[in-house]
């Protein structure tokens, strides 16, 4: 009988946590709206070196964690920039997308390695990135 009171209490402790879980949900941390994967977004201007500049969006990849979308801008046929337009509003996918940027821009492709805690997201991501790469054509 010692013992039961301290088993209640020890077990009481372990579920309050679990009572208190909130998962991450659908919404996305940034509200701006892409144009769809099909009709890729493409603007062409001319720097002073002549070489061109183009912006293409990748398709919007459903995960269970929420959408993801990147937006890649061309300087001439190399990856000068890479932002994400639609992504999971979850602590793992923000310190994520720095690493996965950094990766494409070192890579100049989507084959790059998953991020370790973000693993849906970083799937998402080089799937929208290989989209916009083929819409590309590079």
């Amino acid at each position: 009988m010692k013992r039961a009171l301290p088993v209640l209490v020890l077990s009481v402790a372990g579920l309050v946590p679990l009572w208190r879980y909130e998962p991450s949900t659908d919404t996305t941390s940034t509200t701006q709206v892409a144009p769809p994967a099909a009709s890729p977004s493409a603007s062409s201007s001319t720097g002073s070196s002549g070489s061109s500049t183009q912006v293409v969006a990748g398709s919007t990849v459903k995960t269970e964690k929420g959408p993801v979308q990147v937006e890649v801008t061309f300087g001439g046929d190399k990856i000068s920039a890479v932002r994400m337009l639609q992504q999971p509003n979850h602590p793992q996918t923000t310190a994520a997308v720095p690493k996965l940027v950094a990766e494409t821009l070192e890579a100049q492709s989507a084959d790059i390695d998953t991020v370790s805690g973000a693993t849906v997201t970083s799937d998402g991501y080089k799937e929208s990135l290989q989209a916009a790469l083929d819409a590309k054509g590079a």
